[in-house]
């Protein structure tokens, strides 16, 4: 079956050119681009002067951290013009080990939609996390072997190349050694341990926060994922990475999203949009949304309206505002007029499923649980900063005596991150400040990445109710005030996703952010996202794991009291 795309312009990646041109396909692939007429194919798309661009594709993203399955994401992402994406299964694998993966692959298996995954590296992410499981140099290896799986995910455990770790290089050296690429995750490093890092076979980062650290890693040779997700904003910042001494090294990703900006701004068309908005040439951005992803990931074939390439393609009616109307995946026409066609949903077998919804081993909790027994003086704060998953240590005078330490008037606000995979009853403890709240309590089985139970509360009685909820409803976010339930958001798969369509699960997210705002949290704050963050450390510089604070920028425990 051949199809004529005509009456376009058509957008050459590879020359940053608009050229006016029809676009010829036969079955998958692009036969030609140029002057083909209507009699040379069985059907004829005149698209009237709109731009046909390469289809996107996102180079890394959580498909949990959308909150969605699979099928779901491709409802929201597919109209926005993505047409594939690569994702790190690594918060499922954090709860479920290799069950983890072999659920992702088979939940996203014959989808309209490209979903290609990476083997993920740190499972846990560090020796500090208490997981659901841990994941092995030998682990891996077996999903090498499945053509969707592109290469090692993010190489969290930056201590570990540093410091040589066995398993780690190992882990590094068998995705080397089956072809595949290797990620990076390691912010704001630099000199000769950056060096050490990229010696080692780590190609690129997403973590890069400004503009400094991105150019020197571009120096030594990474490709540098521009990130624009829900808590981490990045683009801004590195908006000096599209100058063309940069742009050819650079891909544009969402990392963590929430299904709320999903449906409401969109994937990554928004960071196109948001990326002319700051002064970017489109045409760069499309590029770096869609060939260098794919040249990065090698995926031979894909990124580009060319001869020979697979036909994922992505119709829009003006390159500024990158309004989507139409999609082809493979040849066929998947949307039309912004109207996602109907597919076929994917099978998952009864045993695994029940592997990802029974997944909590956990004790109730009582508010004196919650108690901190020191006396008063100096302590270590956790601080967030908005708009980024970076965290500053705080140091302020704690008065035990007075509502268990907490200070509504100053935001300092208790913490807690409770063990829930094995029951052993660990909990950390201590407290955060740029949340905001005023009263209540909000918990979340959403923790990045071991994902324990975190809790942020004003008292320790909201607090107790707030993680028993969460133990209760199998995991999901949840909001209480004075006892009582606000808000709640359930996740039964794994503690990390819905099971209900796209637009539910959309609703009950706004639900849960605005319960939240309702308790004082200013709106710029993004305070389930923020969270969920705290515990990950792996990210400067102060967080809070099962068993206490560790200083990530020291990679080291330290205690609560100074």
């Amino acid at each position: 079956m051949k199809t004529l795309l005509k009456n376009a312009f058509v957008v050459n990646v590879f020359t940053d050119e608009i050229q006016k041109q029809n676009v010829l396909i036969e079955d998958e692939r692009i036969l030609g681009v140029g002057d083909y007429a209507d009699e040379e194919a069985e059907r004829v798309y005149d698209y009237n002067g709109k731009f046909i661009c390469p289809g996107l594709i996102d180079g890394h993203i959580h498909i949990e951290s959308t909150m969605l399955l699979p099928e779901e994401l491709v409802k929201c992402v597919l109209p926005h013009g993505t047409t594939a994406i690569v994702a790190d299964p690594h918060e499922i694998a954090n709860v479920c080990g290799a069950d983890g993966i072999r659920y992702m692959l088979k939940a996203s298996e014959g989808l309209p939609m490209d979903v290609y995954f990476t083997a993920s590296s740190c499972v846990p992410a560090t020796p500090f996390d208490e997981a659901g499981a841990e994941m092995h140099a030998q682990d891996l290896k077996e999903f090498y072997r499945e053509p969707r799986i592109l290469g090692l995910a993010e190489m969290m455990n930056y201590p570990g190349v540093l410091f040589k770790d066995p398993d780690v290089l190992a882990k590094i050296a068998d995705a080397k050694a089956a072809g595949k690429v290797v990620d990076g995750h390691a912010p704001l490093l630099s000199g000769r341990e950056l060096d050490a890092y990229v010696a080692a076979g780590v190609e690129s980062d997403h973590e890069c926060s400004n503009l400094e650290e991105a150019v020197e890693k571009i120096g030594k040779g990474q490709y540098i994922m521009i990130r624009e997700g829900t808590a981490a904003r990045n683009l801004q910042s590195l908006i000096g990475l599209f100058d063309p001494k940069y742009n050819h090294r650079c891909l544009l990703v969402t990392d963590d999203c929430h299904p709320t900006d999903l449906l409401n701004k969109g994937h990554i068309d928004n960071i196109i949009r948001r990326a002319v908005e700051c002064g970017a040439d489109p045409l760069i951005a499309i590029r770096m949304a869609s060939l260098q992803a794919a040249e990065y990931f090698r995926l031979r074939g894909y990124g580009a309206v060319a001869p020979g390439y697979v036909a994922n393609l992505t119709v829009v009616d003006d390159l500024n505002n990158f309004h989507v109307t139409d999609v082809f995946m493979h040849g066929k026409e998947v949307v039309r007029k912004g109207k996602l066609l109907e597919f076929k949903r994917p099978e998952v077998d009864a045993e695994l499923e029940q592997k990802v919804r029974e997944t909590f081993a956990v004790n109730p909790l009582s508010p004196d649980d919650f108690v901190i027994r020191e006396k008063n003086g100096p302590c270590r704060v956790i601080g967030v900063i908005p708009g980024q998953i970076i965290t500053e240590e705080c140091i302020e005078e704690i008065h035990f005596d007075e509502h268990s330490g907490i200070d509504v008037s100053r935001d300092i606000l208790k913490l807690a991150v409770i063990e829930r995979h094995h029951k052993t009853g660990h909990m950390g403890i201590g407290f955060i400040r740029g949340i905001g709240m005023k009263e209540g309590a909000i918990a979340s089985s959403v923790s990045h990445d071991s994902h324990n139970i975190i809790v942020i509360g004003t008292n320790d009685a909201d607090m107790a109710e707030a993680a028993n909820r969460i133990i209760s409803m199998g995991g999901g976010n949840v909001v209480i005030k004075d006892g009582k339930e606000i808000a709640r958001m359930a996740l039964p798969i794994a503690g990390l996703m819905s099971d209900f369509p796209a637009k539910d699960t959309a609703d009950f997210n706004a639900r849960v952010r605005n319960a939240v705002y309702e308790l004082g949290t200013p709106k710029e704050v993004e305070p389930f996202m923020n969270m969920a963050f705290v515990s990950l450390p792996v990210i400067p510089a102060l967080k809070m794991s099962t068993q206490g604070l560790i200083d990530v920028t020291k990679f080291e425990r330290v205690p609560l009291k100074l």
